[in-house]
């Protein structure tokens, strides 16, 4: 096998690993992004009521917060896949 067999067999592997997660290949910074867009931090923050949301929010202190908090990046990943539904 060569390296460019090699590589197009993982590339293939990589691409079919999660082909029911409807989450495979979204960003965190664009599922918040996105979230932002559609309703706004007050709203975002009265469906989530987490700090990173309600307390002086912004992208980038939402994002550190839900890296480190898997209960709370839970939430939001449900929010976003029920609003693109």
């Amino acid at each position: 096998m060569t390296d460019a067999d090699n590589n197009n067999a993982k590339s293939e592997l990589k691409s079919n690993s999660q082909p029911n997660n409807p989450l495979h290949g979204v960003k965190l910074d664009d599922i918040v992004t996105y979230l932002e867009d559609k309703y706004g931090w007050e709203e975002l923050g009265s469906r989530i009521n987490i700090r990173c949301f309600t307390h002086d929010p912004s992208v980038k202190s939402s994002l550190k917060f839900l890296r480190r908090t898997p209960w709370a990046r839970e939430k939001v990943e449900r929010l976003y896949l029920k609003s693109i539904r």
